[in-house]
């Protein structure tokens, strides 16, 4: 009955910011934050809410979806990483493809654990051009609850693993002839695991009109594909962000 009274179409603004790394096993972190607009669209099949930007549902049930997802990651300015120095930055990514929802137990009405199985293309883009960077499988299990302590409190805490494919992987950790250094050796990428990661989301409602939301990370990369890399300098990093909706 709630979830009836909501309207079709809701348009509002996020706003966020957080101390995150500059990418997968970056040895720096650096604040990073964006503007964008937060469109809200529920219809039957295309919608638009908190499980993602963008999502076509081809199949949705009470324990099972299956939809079409949007997702991304901010861009980090090479020349503010040691490691990087000197090399091209590394632009926004955008991320799109399948993604199945299967929800394996609930443990009382508000509260539910989920497998999620993502696979998605990935591209980056300056704003100016749009390059294709590869695929992502990230399975994730999650546990979610939609009253935290009672008082409208959203809580996700998620495991995943992800798996790139080489054109990704090049994006992150190959060094080509051009950018080789005294510490910084030549490196040719390979596809498979990235790493791990564990999230813990919060979203609580300030009024109608308002949400805070708090993010915060802990990913691992031990027995990553590409360890050796130059660019690889943490097997343990972490991130957090704040924001409002």
């Amino acid at each position: 009955a709630m979830a009836e009274q909501k309207p079709l179409f809701e348009l509002g603004l996020a706003a966020g910011g957080g101390y995150v790394p500059d990418y997968p096993a970056a040895g720096q972190n650096h604040v990073n934050g964006i503007v964008l607009p937060f469109p809200i669209y529920r219809g039957e099949f295309l919608r638009s809410d908190g499980k993602g930007l963008l999502r076509g549902r081809f199949i949705h049930g009470r324990d099972f979806e299956l939809d079409v997802s949007l997702s991304g990651s901010l861009d980090a300015d090479s020349d503010n990483n040691d490691a990087r120095r000197g090399m091209p930055d590394l632009d926004h990514l955008a991320e799109f493809g399948p993604r199945l929802q299967w929800t394996i137990a609930r443990a009382e009405k508000w509260a539910k654990i989920d497998l999620e199985l993502p696979l998605r293309a990935v591209f980056s883009t300056d704003f100016s051009s749009v390059e294709h960077r590869g695929y992502l499988a990230e399975p994730q299990i999650a546990y979610q609850h939609e009253n935290f302590l009672r008082f409208g409190l959203k809580l996700k805490l998620g495991l995943s693993a992800a798996f790139a494919s080489e054109d990704l992987q090049d994006f992150f950790y190959q060094v080509d002839a051009p950018f080789v250094t005294a510490t910084r050796p030549l490196f040719d990428a390979e596809a498979g695991y990235l790493g791990s990661r564990l999230r813990l989301s919060l979203l609580y409602p300030l009024g109608k009109h308002l949400r805070l939301f708090l993010i915060g990370d802990a990913e691992i990369h031990h027995g990553a594909a590409n360890e050796d890399s130059p660019l690889f300098r943490e097997k343990l990093t972490y991130g957090a962000g704040i924001g409002l909706i």
